[in-house]
């Protein structure tokens, strides 16, 4: 099971994920990122993965896509680190905390 749940500011637009990032609770995800794109107005989009419990193959082809049109990601534990870095083509623990950027603030 996946929870979505979307805070949105003026700037960013925060999808706080908890639970499996797997199929079949991974279109849920999907729709909701794809509504972002429409929009007129595209603000920074960070997806918090601190209550990620587990992410399949298609959970990281998921996220690498949104990644690459400018999603930024919280990762807090080595599992969601690796994943994150495996995303961006960097070494674990060479990005900076999440937790120290502004970026992913409100």
């Amino acid at each position: 099971m996946l929870r979505i749940t979307v805070h949105e500011s003026p700037r960013m637009l925060t999808f706080q994920l908890e639970g499996r990032l797997a199929e079949p609770w991974l279109r849920e995800l999907q729709d909701c990122w794809l509504s972002t794109l429409t929009r007129k107005r595209k603000p920074l989009l960070c997806v918090d993965l601190a209550g990620v419990t587990f992410i399949d193959a298609a959970g990281e082809a998921t996220l690498a896509a949104m990644h690459r049109q400018g999603a930024e990601f919280v990762a807090t534990d080595c599992v969601t680190n690796a994943v994150v870095a495996e995303i961006r083509q960097a070494p674990v623990g060479s990005f900076e905390n999440p937790n120290s950027k502004d970026k992913c603030r409100p």
